[in-house]
């Protein structure tokens, strides 16, 4: 998980005005989206706002919280952070979602010979490998939170401890931190840390859905085109206006990965070398804003008009406690929903993988 790699920074490109900047991953070669957003671009004002805040944090040793949906580039904020600090070590991605609960520890901390079964020799830790650059923690909600009591001792003491040692290792690293729930309701609800927090939201940065700076997307989705034209090896392709118009009426709900998709396939399917309309796959997740002719506007159904509704019925009824009945609900179905994966259940919902975990228990739903 460490990365040698550089982002590429563009100050300005055929689609973005003078003062806008597009970063991007270095391109592999094969034509298989990545599962990270791989181009970022500020061209929007509220992009643009962001880039400032950015640059100004970015040459500090400051501690930056990154709070943003899945797919919004989290992971390039934090890179083009690390190149600004110009800290000579390395940057080091840890997507705390990934582990196993009973070997984070040692992942983060290292190891030593015999520490646990299967530890035949000691082992450096995330944190001695990023010594001198920066270590960035993605989905920082779903830390335990017996482990988040070490990583605030880590923040404080700048200091590490190996499991299985009593000896610290002193370690200079820069800590960002990103996360897609809401870290203020964990802290209220009792699943992370005050403390913690307050250590982390040093230099809070918000990156807004795609969504909400549709400045960005005429940039991105040129970007995507000349991307895999040359992964394809076909000639360059142009967007109708229409497909431009659908593009920027659409809730892009899984944001700039989702958009990379988006692309991918119509420059698959689409005829001589032009981007309609049709070409454009939407997901049933997100909801295609409908043209407005002629003034009038279409009717749709609102889900939150439906769910208000059965709330107020739900209400009025004498089931109790209204409260356990309507979290379980949501929890239920949103397992469901998911497969009965947590991870995906916990993602839809906006919480961390350990708060949901706890609902599955508290409602008797992890051994069904």
């Amino acid at each position: 998980m460490t990365s040698a790699q550089r982002i590429s920074v563009y100050d300005t490109d055929s689609t973005l005005d003078n003062s806008a900047k597009l970063l991007t991953l270095p391109v592999s070669g094969g034509t298989a989206p990545t599962i990270r957003a791989k181009a970022l671009v500020f061209n929007d004002p509220i992009s643009k706002r962001i880039l400032r805040q950015i640059e100004l944090v970015g040459p500090s040793n400051a501690t930056v919280l990154i709070e943003g949906e899945t797919g919004t580039g989290k992971e390039l904020v934090a890179r083009h952070l690390h190149e600004l600090s110009g800290r000579e070590g390395p940057f080091v991605a840890i997507n705390c979602g990934a582990f196993n609960e009973n070997f984070v520890e040692a992942e983060l901390f290292g190891h030593e010979a015999g520490a646990f079964t299967g530890a035949q020799q000691a082992r450096a830790g995330w944190f001695e490998a990023a010594n001198g650059g920066t270590l960035f923690l993605d989905e920082i909600g779903d830390m335990p939170m017996a482990l988040q009591v070490k990583l605030l001792r880590v923040l404080q003491e700048r200091q590490v401890v190996r499991l299985g040692s009593r000896k610290p290792v002193s370690v200079d690293v820069r800590l960002i931190a990103a996360t897609n729930v809401d870290l203020e309701r964990a802290v209220v609800a009792g699943h992370f840390r005050r403390d913690l927090f307050y250590r982390l939201n040093v230099a809070p940065v918000r990156l807004p859905n795609l969504s909400a700076r549709p400045g960005d997307i005429p940039a991105l989705v040129q970007y995507f085109i000349d991307l895999y034209c040359r992964k394809l090896e076909q000639p360059t392709a142009t967007l109708s206006d229409l497909a431009l118009q659908a593009l920027l009426a659409y809730e892009w709900p899984g944001n700039i990965r989702e958009l990379e998709n988006v692309i991918h396939y119509a420059l698959i399917v689409c005829r001589n070398n032009v981007i309609e309309e049709s070409d454009l796959r939407f997901t049933s997740l997100g909801r295609e804003l409908p043209a407005v002719e002629q003034g009038e506007r279409a009717f749709s159904t609102d889900p939150q008009d439906a769910l208000h509704a059965a709330l107020l019925r739900l209400l009025d009824s004498d089931l109790e406690p209204v409260f356990e009945t309507v979290e379980r609900a949501v929890v239920t179905a949103a397992f469901d929903h998911a497969g009965r994966n947590q991870v995906r259940a916990a993602r839809r919902l906006g919480i961390s993988r350990n708060i949901l975990r706890a609902q599955l228990k508290r409602f008797g739903l992890m051994g069904e």
